[in-house]
């Protein structure tokens, strides 16, 4: 539910960007379409996961994995969810439609299947990832040019050290699943370091709209500095990951890059119609 939110809310917040007038008819298909499209990815990786999901504490409780409903039903479900996202997502133009069901496939077919493979599949799981912040671009204008381009950049990016915090602090769990998040398979300094790396390239991407560079996605300088500290504490929070290599730190960090990604967006909304 929390998953599902966080993506409504980042596809409200890209509407918001792109959109000249609000028309709240598109706005609430985009939040149901956007809910439904995420939950059906949920819904088909908790399918196809429900043996590793029962190894896991963080898993073992889930519906599927528990046993408390069947394999069958959790299809139905999740075809349904998909059917009712990409119509409705449709309904407000066929760009809108096309990201979603890309989104879908990704996140299930390639992402999920990768997970006990390789490290790579956090950059596959990136991509779906990052596509609400645009999607809601997309709706809006129903184009896709440098504008989505850079918010689809922004959450990508943004990605990396959140979940690699989360690989993280949840190692051992996550070993008795058979599934290696971190970029070299350990808590190590290589990992704490690219985790660094990924936020600069955040930080560097969210300033970009105030150079004016990006079509009709502007960030005032006062909103760009606000923007860039906001940066700085995600940063701070990342080397202190790299100092301490606990678990701890790397929660620390987690809620840090949540805050940062929710709290981004909502000076961007606010920046544009204040301007």
């Amino acid at each position: 539910m929390r998953l599902a939110l966080s993506v409504v809310f980042s596809s409200l917040a890209g509407y918001l960007l792109g959109v000249d007038t609000i028309d709240f008819k598109t706005l609430v298909l985009l939040a149901f379409g956007g809910y439904f499209m995420v939950g059906a990815s949920n819904a088909f990786n908790q399918i196809i996961e429900k043996d590793l999901d029962a190894l896991m504490d963080r898993t073992k409780n889930r519906p599927v994995a528990a046993g408390r409903m069947s394999v069958n039903t959790a299809f139905i479900i999740a075809s349904i969810f998909t059917l009712l996202g990409i119509i409705i997502l449709y309904t407000i133009n066929k760009q809108t439609a096309m990201f979603g069901a890309i989104s879908i496939f990704l996140y299930t077919s390639v992402y999920t299947p990768l997970k006990t493979k390789t490290p790579l599949s956090v950059f596959v799981g990136a991509i779906p990832g990052a596509i609400p912040f645009m999607l809601g671009w997309v709706a809006a204008t129903d184009d896709f040019g440098i504008e989505p381009g850079t918010l689809f950049a922004l959450q990508f990016f943004w990605q990396f050290p959140h979940f690699w915090a989360i690989g993280w602090f949840l190692f051992e769990d996550y070993k008795k699943g058979g599934f290696f998040m971190l970029p070299t398979g350990k808590q190590d300094k290589g990992t704490a370091v690219q985790i660094i790396m990924y936020t600069i390239w955040t930080i560097l991407v969210s300033v970009i709209p105030v150079f004016g560079f990006t079509g009709k996605l502007h960030l005032s300088m006062v909103s760009g500095c606000i923007v860039f500290l906001l940066g700085l504490g995600m940063l701070y929070y990342a080397i202190q990951l790299f100092k301490k290599m606990t678990a701890q730190a790397a929660k620390q960090l987690m809620l840090a890059s949540v805050s940062y990604i929710t709290l981004v967006q909502i000076v961007y909304v606010i920046d544009k119609f204040i301007r």
